[in-house]
């Protein structure tokens, strides 16, 4: 071609390019789709908010080069200036507030703190799915004004809904507790709280929450055995009927937008390397409609740690292929490319992931411009630490409190009658404690100490230096336990003995505590209450049995309040409700029962006891759901069925030869269900909520659990009052159990409903 033609054509295309592609500003831009400063954006499906999610996303892909998308594979997303599109930090964290771990969010001057809220396990105590929810909806709103300002992200890795499997867990802390069905309702109630608008675009997400870690995690650090490396060996019953629920739970009822894959192998496979459990059960069964996150560092972890690939090509290429989107961390970063170049990822899977990633970010409104132009625009630092969130705190923490002792109404105490008060312990005057981890800062603190003084005269000592308690200092305790009228003892644990990468050994009080307590309140002339902040559960049956011990209460964790709800307890401005959601084990426990033994069931061959309150039989310090009130509620059965029977086809076998089950799925099954009405009356003197539990026993088959939670109702009700609680019971859904071949079975013959005390007979039958 001759040089002027070649010119001219040159020409001709830099018109088209132009007409075609804007040419778009190569600064840093503060936000997606910013087309005040970048007005050729316009004409990008991607930046347009009318368009559909699929297409949008769709655009935005097919103009991203391969080392662009990788970018966005990692927690630390690269930003792409030729396009608009700015650096983005996936990592936050909001576990029960919005926290400070994780380098998405910062707080400053701006905004100094957030509301903290109990740590997990101690709301879910409360046994309140409106509360868990109700929670999720201020932290998201905080989350939001925090955005607004440059200090927080949109996408926050919460909430933890492992089960509380072992009570010498350090996280156990930051989960709902050991029960299945808890779990899911904690998780399903805690998600809907962050992510649903309050305009009821349920295609469009408030804050994108989090489920983890994915799956039968339950072990940090053990007697030097480590999460990074250790191989969770669960039967296909354990894991079917403990460990996934709550998951399941969190994609389909929850809809929640991110599911991360924990450290541990499962059965020999790394989770985050597990086609079957990332791209079979999350994506394939229960249709998660988001993005798939390792915990972070993981898969650095599978090569390193677990040796389970041979490069860190084939650790970046079995992750995606598996069906991971986003790393924290930045292996595949380093190696995506390499194991592209290597022929063992296909640039397919990668727009597989990152489409996942994006659709994420479009339904968070990441890519419609101006923040301070869309729904939450308006919020601000006014929005956080608001008088109101600050009382929730409060009022969860008093709803989570639960009383385990109370020896002749020795509770409420009444601050009239008490001149002065013996505060004493190690943790009576803490405040960092009282948040547990996953922490921001908060937004004040109020200590059981001073909790308590608000109220009446007090006298402190510390007893001990600190939780470890290597040596007591009785002497001054003793001194003015002897001249209160009453004594308030605060002891327990905090992040020094039980947290992420902790693990305990021994659930016993540490150090001296328990000289401590015992000392005190033999020399003390009116009723101790000893009160436990922790986040397991601890041996303390010599409390228990002490008689100069007049009553005992758990804290967990109670936040930032928390000082100011044990007050309200214990002077009777709030009437206890709590029930504990993981069994009290005794020493005895631990020290027969290897923490790396992940059965449920127990085995008569080996002398294994098997865990929490659905399979082990033997002695507790306190149980699963214990828990008093100031008043008393009495239930009464109003309406039942004492036969269900199961419509099977004349041809099926179970016709035909005596069957103990039959298949949950049962096209006839689907539909079966009844209701269960009680009656409930708080007979006390004393308002106060109740929470009305059912469970179930089903016959003894497939290694059943001996007794399971099928719901769990909340009411409050003043003295005297009585009201009535209604449950829906689906055969196939409640009353069904998982085999050990992992298939879910509804038991035929005698099931007995429990609640509370009454107990009735359920036959079920073909």
């Amino acid at each position: 071609m001759a040089p002027a033609k070649q010119h001219s054509v040159f020409l001709l295309l830099c018109f088209f390019i132009t007409k075609l592609s804007p040419v778009l500003a190569q600064t840093k831009p503060v936000f997606a789709c910013d087309l005040s400063n970048n007005p050729g954006l316009k004409n990008y499906s991607f930046c347009d908010p009318s368009l559909d999610v699929e297409t949008r996303v769709s655009d935005l892909v097919s103009k991203l080069t391969l080392q662009e998308k990788i970018g966005w594979m990692v927690n630390g997303a690269k930003g792409v200036s030729r396009l608009g599109i700015p650096n983005y930090e996936w990592w936050s964290e909001a576990l029960h507030g919005v926290s400070y771990v994780g380098p998405g969010t910062k707080f400053s001057s701006v905004v100094p703190g957030a509301t903290s809220f109990p740590q997990v396990i101690l709301t879910a105590a409360s046994f309140n799915e409106s509360l868990f929810e109700t929670i999720g909806k201020v932290v998201s709103t905080e989350a939001r004004a925090m955005y607004n300002v440059g200090l927080a992200g949109l996408t926050f890795w919460s909430p933890n809904i492992n089960i509380f499997r072992d009570p010498r867990w350090g996280r156990g802390q930051e989960t709902p507790g050991e029960d299945p069905l808890l779990a899911s309702k904690y998780g399903a109630a805690y998600v809907r709280g962050l992510q649903q608008r309050d305009d009821g675009d349920k295609n469009r997400l408030k804050v994108a929450a989090c489920c983890k870690h994915y799956t039968a995690y339950d072990l940090d650090n053990w007697k030097g055995i480590q999460r990074y490396s250790f191989n969770a060996l669960v039967t296909q019953q354990d894991l079917d009927d403990t460990f996934q629920p709550p998951f399941k739970s969190c994609v389909l009822d929850g809809n929640v937008a991110s599911v991360m894959c924990s450290y541990n192998q499962v059965n020999g496979k790394p989770t985050c390397g597990d086609p079957d459990l990332l791209a079979g059960v999350i994506r394939g069964e229960w249709k998660l409609n988001g993005y798939i996150v390792s915990d972070c560092d993981s898969l650095n972890e599978i090569f390193n740690s677990q040796h389970y690939t041979k490069t860190p090509e084939e650790t970046a290429a079995l992750t995606v292929n598996s069906g991971l989107d986003l790393n924290c961390g930045s292996f595949l970063n380093d190696h995506a490319q390499a194991a592209v170049d290597r022929g063992l990822l296909n640039e397919t899977e990668i727009n597989r992931a990152v489409t996942n990633n994006f659709a994420t970010m479009m339904r968070l409104g990441f890519f419609d411009g101006d923040p301070s132009k869309q729904l939450y625009g308006n919020l601000g630092p006014k929005d956080v630490c608001t008088t109101e969130n600050q009382e929730l705190a409060r009022e969860a923490a008093r709803q989570g409190i639960v009383l385990l002792k109370n020896t002749e109404k020795s509770l409420p105490l009444s601050p009239t009658l008490i001149k002065s008060l013996a505060v004493i312990g190690p943790n009576a005057n803490v405040t960092h404690t009282m948040i547990g981890n996953y922490e921001g800062t908060p937004c004040k603190y109020t200590t059981p100490l001073q909790g308590l003084t608000a109220s009446v005269a007090t006298m402190y000592a510390s007893g001990c230096a600190d939780v470890s308690c290597g040596t007591a200092n009785v002497d001054e305790a003793k001194r003015i336990a002897a001249t209160a009228d009453a004594v308030v003892l605060v002891v327990g644990s905090d992040q020094s003995i039980e947290k992420e990468s902790l693990d305990r050994v021994d659930i016993t009080l540490p150090g001296q505590q328990q000289l401590l307590i015992s000392e005190v309140a033999n020399v003390s002339k009116g009723p101790v209450i000893l009160v436990i902040m922790s986040g397991g559960g601890m041996d303390v049956q010599f409390a228990k049995d002490d008689p100069k011990i007049s009553s005992i209460l758990w804290v967990g964790f109670p936040g930032e309040a928390g000082g100011a709800a044990i007050a309200d307890v214990i002077f009777g401005h709030y009437n206890p409700s709590g029930r504990l959601p993981m069994t009290w084990y005794p020493q005895s426990y631990v020290e027969k029962v290897n923490m790396t033994n992940m059965n449920m069931r127990p085995d008569p061959t080996t002398g294994y006891p098997g865990r929490t309150y659905r399979f082990y039989k033997g002695p507790t310090i306190f149980s699963f759901k214990d828990g008093l009130s100031y008043s008393q509620f009495n239930h009464e059965l109003v309406s039942a069925p004492k036969l269900v029977s199961v419509p099977l086809e004349e041809t099926h076998v179970c016709r035909s030869s005596e069957c103990k089950s039959v298949d949950a799925l049962e096209e006839n099954c689907k539909s079966l269900g009844f209701s269960i009405h009680l009656r409930v009356k708080n007979v006390g003197e004393m308002s106060g909520s109740h929470t009305v539990f059912l469970f179930s026993s089903p016959p003894e088959v497939h290694n059943a659990p001996q007794k399971h939670l099928l719901g769990f109702e909340k009411l409050h009700l003043v003295a005297q009052e009585e009201g009535v609680v209604k449950f829906e019971v689906d055969v196939c859904k409640h009353l069904s159990l998982v085999d050990e071949n992992g298939k879910r079975k509804v038991a035929l013959g005698e099931h007995v409903l429990h609640v509370g005390s009454l107990k009735h007979l359920l036959n079920v039958r073909i």
